[in-house]
């Protein structure tokens, strides 16, 4: 494992993570197991860790241009909080080919909706 491929794989889901909104680990996951050779569970637990200033550095700059509803994002991060209990307790008990299936069907459906909703209008877009 080297250094400077570990360092652009955080740049590229760094830079995916804060200009798309998507959680890093979408691009961390599937490069700490398919470039560096992690197992499943190593792949997401060193995401999780990883996305920490990621997230803390998106999330300042997005503040500091008025893009981020507070009064949304304490009570979400407060059920996340709880949901990553119960996620981590129950990825820890899975087998990891399976955790990496389910990981791939995640991928998949996100793809699949995220396709299927540019083509229809969003009423938001339609009055600017």
């Amino acid at each position: 494992m080297t250094v400077a491929l570990l360092i652009v794989v955080g740049l590229l889901a760094g830079t995916m993570a804060a200009a798309l909104g998507v959680g890093g680990g979408i691009v961390f996951v599937p490069a700490l197991v398919v470039l560096l050779d992690f197992t499943q569970h190593e792949a997401q637990g060193t995401s999780l860790a990883v996305i920490i200033p990621t997230a803390i550095i998106a999330t300042i700059v997005h503040a500091r241009h008025g893009r981020v509803d507070w009064r949304a994002a304490v009570p979400v991060a407060l059920g996340g909080a709880v949901g990553a209990l119960a996620g981590a307790a129950l990825a820890l008990r899975l087998d990891g080919d399976l955790l990496r299936r389910l990981f791939a069907v995640l991928l998949i459906a996100l793809a699949v909706r995220m396709l299927l909703s540019t083509r229809r209008p969003n009423p938001d877009h339609a009055s600017r």
